[in-house]
């Protein structure tokens, strides 16, 4: 019998992502180093407070980010589990409304402002467009998240960066899949004096083989596709009915099923 694993693209084992929340200018310098080092972000958005002289001015949102996700993070920022379900979904489309305007992609992430929401803001979320939502806090471990609208980070880029990076880097399982998520905001790097900290991070994690960089969304979707894919009750064929191409690994050869065909395993 033969032993089939999901890989991610190229047929790897592991997947950084980044997550960075309100748009401060600070993001002008995280996004030159993410570009320096190969590294992808998501970054979350509130497109109702631009008259705030320490946020990027939004016209400026589709040079600044170009290569990396924009997501929601809602129109004004409020404490949602605290509002009526009606201002929840205002809000969360509202900054989805003029994401997408400025960006010209479609905007289907969220980080949930404050960290702040319910099980009803999360069963709402997927009538709004929504195919995820990240919260604040720390997992300590690189497991894939097992419900997209309840996703919690590896880490704070706070907290315990360096280490968990190593331990990243010497993960080399391949029957298994790993994820390694960080979150904050770049405006704490200014607080804390302390950019060293995710320049260190990036030189350790950046350009390598067995990673694959992306973004919050780029993992939904690929995940998502993978789910999609049909295989013969015997193993010996697979049928990719999505639109892009899905890698697996079979008996620990890496095979590529491209978007739309069947390919013998």
């Amino acid at each position: 019998m033969k032993t089939i694993y999901t890989c991610f693209p190229g047929g790897k084992h592991k997947v950084l992502t980044m997550s960075y929340d309100d748009g401060r200018e600070e993001d002008y310098r995280l996004v030159e180093m993410f570009n320096k080092y190969g590294i992808k972000g998501t970054f979350n958005l509130n497109a109702g407070i631009d008259w705030d002289p320490k946020r990027i001015p939004l016209s400026e949102y589709r040079k600044v980010y170009e290569g990396h996700e924009v997501a929601c993070h809602t129109y004004t920022h409020p404490t949602i589990e605290r509002c009526p379900l009606e201002q929840v979904a205002a809000q969360v489309l509202e900054d989805r409304k003029s994401l997408e305007s400025l960006m010209g992609y479609t905007v289907r992430g969220l980080a949930y402002p404050n960290g702040s929401y319910s099980e009803d803001i999360k069963k709402l979320l997927p009538a709004l467009g929504i195919r995820y939502a990240r919260v604040v806090g720390n997992r300590d471990d690189f497991a894939m998240p097992r419900d997209p609208y309840e996703w919690k980070a590896t880490c704070h880029h706070n907290h315990r960066l360096q280490e968990l990076g190593e331990q990243f880097v010497g993960l080399f399982k391949t029957q298994y899949l790993y994820q390694m998520y960080v979150w904050g905001h770049s405006y704490e790097f200014t607080d804390r004096n302390n950019w060293d900290v995710m320049e260190d991070f990036c030189k350790l994690v950046g350009g390598r083989d067995d990673i694959w960089y992306a973004t919050n969304i780029q993992i939904i979707d690929y995940m998502e596709a993978a789910g999609r894919m049909q295989y013969a009750a015997d193993g010996s064929f697979a049928y990719n009915p999505s639109a892009c191409p899905v890698w697996v690994s079979v008996n620990n050869e890496i095979v590529e099923v491209p978007a739309g065909t069947q390919v013998n395993l």
